[in-house]
């Protein structure tokens, strides 16, 4: 069973203050069918009448299910041109039960979901992220190790161009041996820790919280599914590189000393097209693991799915993205940059030891780590509650959220069905 029992930091009830008082402990569910025996005309108890006045509170939205039309007329209402209570009255503060508000989020919103979507639960987020960042920082971290080491030896012993060359060679192998096998290692955990960590976010939305090894038994089923995309968005990606390097070194071995010039301004040309192509396509489908995981589609159908969410609001979802990228790249080089400055120092001054060499890899992979610490954890946050926001703007989906939630106050706890929510089929414009 999921956590959803205890409060949030907003306040002792479990609620943000950002809730109006209205919407607290209704006495009947929202979820009932209108117009049902335990229902009376405003959707609440028999011959209760609804609040009047200038500062009367909207009335919930209907049932998630079955009433999409209904969903549509009121998200008109709240969000049009014409309030129900007036051009000129503001919004009723968001429901907000756990870290973002249940409505079109900004982009402070978006940030301030990531951090307490971290802060909510440390064990799980931090935890798995720095295992997944380990795992993927030790080969690198070993390989440039090897690589420091060589390059010592070749300036403690100018003279010795065998060993020199010998250590060149192990240097080589290692930086690009260890790049490879990291790369290998980060496809694998990262895609694991995305999922894990989207569906963490899924539940967060409404206050509760997953342990590691509850939200590993939701995904484990969904892990093919994710692997598709990633090998998908590979493909997409590294194709061209691919196509582009051939035709480059077939033109090289025929071109002559007069040619090397325009293939070298071609070379320049085609990665800065790469550039925008890669941040395009990374753009577009920056939704699919969301998709995979909260609404069970599979690879294909997942992207197409992302591509549609993304349709109308590219340069926003863009924006977001870069920023979150500089961001979060900005603080984790603060982070890493003091233990890779200690661990070069100390492989090329230290001692011509292997303790020397152990020790150079341990401080650069523990600078790796907490570096890509910090990155897993705050992408996936930002993505995740970016596709939760197109959802709010293209499909009423805030509706759909809103009911679910007044529902949990009622009753208390966050129950496991709230990961259902997100099934497309909830959509108040599906």
């Amino acid at each position: 069973m999921s956590d959803g029992h205890g409060p949030t930091p907003e306040t002792p009830s479990g609620w943000s203050a950002e809730q109006p008082p209205p919407y607290s402990a209704p006495p009947a569910s929202p979820w009932t069918a209108p117009g049902s025996p335990h229902q009376g005309p405003h959707g609440g108890p028999p011959h209760q009448q609804a609040p009047q006045g200038p500062h009367a509170p909207y009335p919930p939205p209907p049932p998630y299910q079955q009433h999409g039309q209904q969903y549509g007329q009121q998200y008109a209402q709240h969000y049009g041109q014409q309030p129900p209570y007036g051009p000129h009255m503001p919004h009723p503060p968001a429901l907000r039960p756990g870290i973002i508000p249940l409505r079109p989020l900004g982009l402070g919103d978006i940030l301030d979901g990531t951090i307490k979507l971290i802060r909510s639960n440390p064990k799980a987020v931090l935890g798995l992220s720095a295992i997944a960042a380990l795992i993927a920082a030790v080969p690198l971290a070993v390989g440039q190790a090897f690589v420091i080491d060589a390059t010592r030896v070749a300036l403690d012993d100018p003279t010795g161009a065998a060993e020199a060359q010998l250590n060149s060679v192990y240097g080589v192998i290692g930086q690009y041996g260890g790049t490879l096998i990291s790369y290998a290692v980060q496809f694998v955990v990262v895609t694991l820790l995305t999922g894990v960590l989207t569906r963490i976010l899924g539940r967060a939305v409404f206050g509760g919280n997953l342990s590691a090894g509850e939200a590993w038994r939701l995904v484990k089923g969904r892990v093919p599914a994710l692997f598709g995309v990633v090998g998908l968005m590979a493909v997409i990606m590294i194709v061209p590189l691919i196509v582009f390097t051939l035709i480059m070194v077939a033109l090289a071995l025929n071109a002559s000393a007069s040619d090397l010039g325009w293939l070298f301004g071609a070379t320049i040309l085609f990665l800065i097209l790469y550039v925008g192509y890669y941040l395009f396509f990374r753009t577009r489908f920056a939704f699919a693991s969301p998709a995979v995981v909260l609404e069970g589609r599979g690879p294909i159908d997942a992207m197409r799915r992302s591509w549609q969410l993304v349709t109308g609001d590219f340069w926003r979802v863009f924006g977001i993205l870069l920023l979150t990228t500089l961001l979060v790249g900005l603080v984790a080089g603060i982070l890493t940059v003091p233990f890779t400055m200690a661990g070069t120092l100390f492989g090329m001054l230290g001692a011509d030891s292997i303790a020397t060499t152990v020790l150079a890899a341990v401080l650069l992979a523990l600078g790796t780590m907490l570096g890509s610490m910090l990155t897993y954890p705050f992408e996936a946050g930002v993505s995740g509650l970016l596709y939760a926001d197109r959802r709010m703007r293209s499909e009423a989906f805030d509706l759909v959220l809103q009911t679910a939630a007044i529902e949990q106050q009622r009753q208390g706890w966050v129950h496991d069905s709230a990961d259902e929510l997100w099934h497309p089929s909830n959509s108040a414009r599906s």
